[in-house]
C-alpha cells in the first residue's frame, strides 16, 4: 500500500473534502458482486474478456479505497488530519 503526507501552510485554505465511498455505490457493488461470477462464467465457456476491459474492472474495483493506497493531507496550522485515497484515473465507467 502506498502512502504520502501533503502539508498545507497556514495561509491556504484547506479545501473541504468528503471523502468518497466508492464501495457504497449501486454501480461499485453491482460490479463487485457479479464481476467474479460473470469471469467464471467466461472461463467455463473457454472465452475471456479482452485485457484491458479486465484492467478496467480490477481498477475501478481498487478506486476510492483507502486500503489500495491513500495520501494522509494535514493542516500545519491546526494539524487535523484527512486521507485521501488513491483514484484510478480511467475514462471508462469510474465515476472519480
Amino acid at each position: 500500500m502506498l502512502q504520502g503526507t501533503v502539508w498545507l501552510s497556514s495561509h491556504e485554505a484547506a479545501p473541504q473534502h468528503t471523502r468518497h465511498r466508492p464501495e457504497q455505490t449501486l454501480l461499485y457493488q453491482i460490479v463487485e458482486q457479479h464481476y467474479p461470477r460473470f469471469l467464471a462464467q467466461l472461463a467455463a465457456e473457454d472465452r475471456t474478456l479482452p485485457e484491458y476491459v479486465q484492467h478496467e474492472f480490477s481498477d475501478f474495483l481498487k478506486c476510492g479505497r483507502l486500503e489500495h493506497g491513500f495520501l494522509r493531507v494535514r493542516c500545519e496550522s491546526c494539524h487535523h488530519e484527512k486521507l485521501v485515497a488513491f483514484s484510478c484515473k480511467r475514462r471508462g465507467f469510474c465515476p472519480s
